[in-house]
């Protein structure tokens, strides 16, 4: 990043921020933030005291100029910013216009950040900030895609959210214990430690939502429940909030099964990449059939990410989309499975 010359004056889009001292935390040590929003958006960026030029083609220009401006309105409200605020505000700022939550403004929107005791979530993509609306506004919510896109971090969160908030009396956790049937007889230990590796990532979202020692309590008390798909059988579930992760491994059967467990002023979140199935070969997944089944009705949403919602790990955006090439180029030359080997962690 240089310094604003006349030439950069006459030809580039300007901004101006009023307080010097946010400035270090926007541009980040070594300037690596300016840096990044050019590298992303193929912009320069110069500075000179407080003011900003960013020069480059008019809609890369107002992209860098929108998530700027988020990033600065974020810190205003003392919040910080990382590297990974920065591609968030960078990714919605470059949506879109038509894309719903397109605009990096969405970045602080006050109503779309979740609040929980330990964090405030902020949308890091445009569908994850209609993931959001969806999970507040809807009784059942399909979340939809790959690993790295929050589908299940973001349904604990407005779950955790809205405990606190005694919108529901309990928080419910479920997945598929074993991918492919749940036989759980092989694994030594008790029940508990035979299903405990399988709903870890389940508990782990909790213990950064929450401070440990009230995770620890709420699962004492029954507030917060975690258990293996099976345990759902025969249960009705009202004033609770209840995600099923992992569903792309559950059977038509079991699928029903769960979906039928609502109960009154309850709230259903099933997340799942329907491209990684783990069921044996020529057998359904219950994601799929539901899917099929549901689309469109009354008070259900759905909402698909893709590998440009990834918000882990820029390697993980690329690992995604290679084996979604791999995958194409298959069911192009040999017809499609009903879904492919390997396991997902949301």
């Amino acid at each position: 990043m240089t310094g604003v010359s006349r030439n950069d004056l006459q030809s580039a889009t300007l901004l101006q921020f009023d307080d010097n001292s946010l400035l270090p935390l926007l541009f980040g040590e070594h300037d690596q933030h300016i840096a990044r929003i050019e590298q992303k958006l193929g912009v320069s960026i110069a500075t000179r005291g407080n003011q900003v030029a960013i020069t480059g083609p008019d809609a890369a220009r107002d992209s860098a100029r929108e998530a700027l401006g988020a990033l600065y309105e974020r810190l205003k409200k003392g919040m910080n910013v990382d590297s990974h605020e920065v591609d968030a505000a960078v990714r919605l700022a470059d949506a879109p216009a038509e894309t719903p939550h397109a605009g990096a403004d969405t970045l602080h929107a006050e109503n779309l950040t979740i609040r929980t005791r330990r964090r405030q979530i902020t949308p890091r993509s445009p569908r994850q900030a209609a993931y959001i609306q969806s999970l507040r506004d809807h009784d059942l919510v399909f979340g939809l895609g790959p690993a790295g896109t929050g589908k299940t971090y973001l349904a604990v969160a407005v779950a955790v959210e809205m405990l606190m908030a005694r919108r529901v009396d309990r928080i419910i956790l479920s997945r598929p214990a074993v991918e492919a049937g749940e036989r759980l007889g092989f694994l030594p230990g008790d029940m508990r430690e035979k299903v405990d590796p399988y709903l870890r990532p389940l508990q782990d979202a909790l213990y950064e939502l929450l401070p440990g020692e009230h995770v620890v309590k709420m699962l004492q008390s029954g507030e917060i429940e975690v258990a293996p798909l099976a345990f759902m059988r025969g249960r009705t579930l009202a004033n609770c909030f209840i995600i099923l992760d992992e569903a792309q491994n559950t059977t038509p059967v079991q699928m029903k099964m769960f979906l039928t467990r609502l109960g009154e002023h309850g709230r259903m979140a099933v997340t799942g990449d329907p491209s990684q199935v783990d069921l044996r070969a020529g057998e359904t997944s219950g994601l799929h059939d539901a899917c099929d089944l549901l689309a469109g009705m009354e008070g259900v949403s759905m909402v698909r990410f893709a590998d440009a919602d990834v918000v882990r790990h820029n390697l993980v955006t690329r690992i995604v989309r290679a084996y979604e090439a791999r995958d194409a180029e298959r069911r192009t030359g040999a017809g499609a499975p009903n879904g492919s080997a390997g396991g997902e962690t949301a």
